[in-house]
């Protein structure tokens, strides 16, 4: 089921009018997409993130126009990076029907046996490209790696069946993986700094005998 939120028609697109919307809370946007005539809206800045961060970032949203409903992605965000706050949003329309290309974000449940056991965990992959009707597209991936121990990794490949949906990326691209521990320590650097020090103590001595 879509989220819903509401967005009114931006009457201006001039410099003035847009910063009187942020000012007011809202966020200017787009609408475009599945063959349709680009419209310019704003919608709430706090509803959209709330929407974002309960549902994810590939939630599908009934937007509300005028009274009329869409159903949309959020295809594309910006941040004012010094204020840290949302200043404009792509919304892309999306066909119910038909599939389509997205990034799932991948997250990693449980500690790995060998992260424990001084392993270093490396996560190459963050977000899985997958193919699927917009109602199919997973919100995210779960991996469970609890049970890794050093040495062991998840590939794409490694993935189970049954999904909704067509992982696009090569099977045997790594998601995870548990690497040996780095075998130099601190007790080997001191080592090499008493061996460069050796031959002033030997010096020492020799001075005190003349």
């Amino acid at each position: 089921m879509a989220v819903k939120l509401k967005a009114d028609q931006r009457e201006s697109l001039n410099t003035s009018y847009t910063k009187q919307l942020r000012k007011a809370g809202l966020v200017p946007a787009i609408v475009y997409g599945n063959k349709k005539e680009p419209m310019t809206v704003a919608v709430n800045s706090i509803e959209l993130l709330k929407t974002v961060r309960d549902e994810g970032i590939n939630a599908i949203i009934s937007l509300s126009i005028d009274g009329e409903s869409v159903d949309v992605m959020l295809h594309d965000y910006q941040i004012e990076p010094l204020r840290d706050e949302l200043i404009h949003a792509d919304f892309y329309i999306v066909n119910m029907s038909q599939e389509m290309d997205v990034e799932v974000p991948i997250h990693l449940d449980g500690e790995a046996k060998g992260s424990k056991e001084g392993g270093v965990l490396q996560q190459p992959l963050y977000n899985l490209a997958v193919r699927a009707k917009p109602r199919d597209i997973p919100e995210e991936i779960k991996l469970d790696v609890s049970k890794l121990e050093i040495g062991d990794s998840i590939m794409v490949g490694d993935l189970k069946e049954g999904r909704n949906y067509e992982i696009l990326e090569a099977e045997d691209a790594t998601i995870v993986t548990i690497l040996a521990p780095d075998k130099g320590t601190d007790e080997d650097d001191e080592e090499s700094e008493e061996e460069q020090q050796e031959p002033e103590v030997i010096n020492e001595k020799k001075s005190e005998e003349e």
